[in-house]
């Protein structure tokens, strides 16, 4: 039969796919990594060094779920070569259908174990935290955050993220004024570090009585969340510490409380602020987080190999500045400026299809990376 045929071949590139990813992640040296590395946390005294055993079983974890990946992958893939064959000596509509929707399937778990042989940053496997803010455009502006922040909560959703808003300040009309949320998630910051920079979008303004076209800004800002495994000093006397009524949802406690923190790293100026548990503990323990992220921003900018890696050049919130354009009108289209990666079904993009932007963005890093070892 044709469709058998032609899902014969189907599979068959899918193998040399895998048999290059597999030659790409080095499965058999992480097999052996993961050994050794069982090997000490079974040793006595393992839990004496907390930090130590914290990282260990961090890599222990990033290595399991990427081996079993692969080994669910390969496995799978030579049962669907033997059902294929089995259906050609006696066809069955409905298992080759199945068969169809199977193939289609381990495709995109091959795309999934493939991306991360992309990943090559020192903090690719932490969470992520992503802040929002509006540029030039008012009203404007604070409302293409919202549609923004919108399709990050769709992103994670598909791609089976967790989404934990830490900070929300409402737009005074419409929209948003800034908003910050931690991502959680295998590769979280891998994935989301080339979302940082300004986004552009044009459109006929919903709040223009006159219908006209109208262009607005937002940044997104993504650090890497901070590991135990990972020094940053603070000392407690550099710090002020504010506390406030939260603003956002949480019933009557949240605003009957001074629950929100702010915190004001004063040397540096650095501001950071959480409302997003009722608990005033925990929203000091996450804008600690987030105050640590931003000095280990601040500490790797003071080395340039360094500074285009964790966080990208910082422009204005205007023209020019963009990474990346969103037009709605008069045509529509979504491009990344950095690597001509286009699409044109914008709909799609804004419900949170946005993997192939971020595959083409960590593609272009492999490859430029590649260009300076020569």
């Amino acid at each position: 039969m044709l469709e058998l045929e032609e899902n014969f071949k189907f599979l068959n590139e899918l193998r040399i796919k895998k048999e290059r990813i597999k030659a790409s992640i080095k499965i058999d040296s992480l097999k052996s990594e993961l050994q050794e590395l069982e090997k000490k946390s079974m040793k006595d005294g393992f839990w004496n060094n907390q930090k130590e055993s914290n990282i260990i079983f961090s890599k222990i974890k990033v290595l399991n779920k990427k081996i079993n990946l692969y080994e669910s992958i390969n496995s799978e893939l030579n049962n669907l070569f033997e059902m294929n064959e089995l259906l050609n000596l006696e066809p069955d509509s409905s298992m080759i259908e199945e068969l169809l929707i199977s193939s289609k399937n381990i495709q995109k778990k091959l795309e999934e174990l493939e991306i991360t042989t992309l990943f090559s940053g020192k903090y690719d496997f932490n969470n992520a935290i992503i802040t929002l803010h509006p540029g030039a455009g008012g009203t404007e502006s604070q409302d293409w955050v919202q549609m923004l922040y919108r399709m990050y909560g769709k992103w994670c959703s598909s791609n089976g993220f967790e989404l934990k808003e830490l900070d929300f300040l409402e737009g005074e009309e419409a929209g948003i004024k800034s908003v910050t949320a931690l991502i959680l998630g295998d590769n979280a910051y891998g994935y989301l570090k080339g979302e940082m920079g300004v986004h552009r979008l044009v459109r006929i303004s919903p709040f223009d009585s006159g219908g006209r076209r109208h262009t607005s800004f937002a940044s997104v800002e993504v650090l890497p969340e901070i590991t135990d495994d990972i020094d940053i000093e603070i000392n407690p006397d550099d710090l002020r510490i504010d506390t406030y009524r939260a603003s956002g949802a949480g019933g009557q406690h949240i605003n009957k409380t001074d629950s929100a923190v702010r915190i004001t790293h004063i040397p540096t100026n650095i501001v950071v602020s959480c409302q997003s548990e009722r608990s005033q503990t925990m929203n000091k323990e996450n804008a600690m987080k987030m105050l640590k992220s931003k000095l280990l921003d601040l500490k790797e900018k003071q080395n340039k190999e360094t500074i285009s890696e964790l966080k990208g050049e910082q422009k204005d919130i205007a023209w020019g500045s963009q990474i990346r354009s969103y037009v709605f009108c008069p045509y529509t289209m979504v491009k990344d400026h950095r690597t001509n990666y286009e699409v044109g079904n914008i709909e799609a993009v804004m419900n949170g299809d946005l993997n192939n932007f971020m595959r083409a963005y960590l593609e272009m890093l492999v490859n430029n990376s590649n260009r300076e070892d020569l």
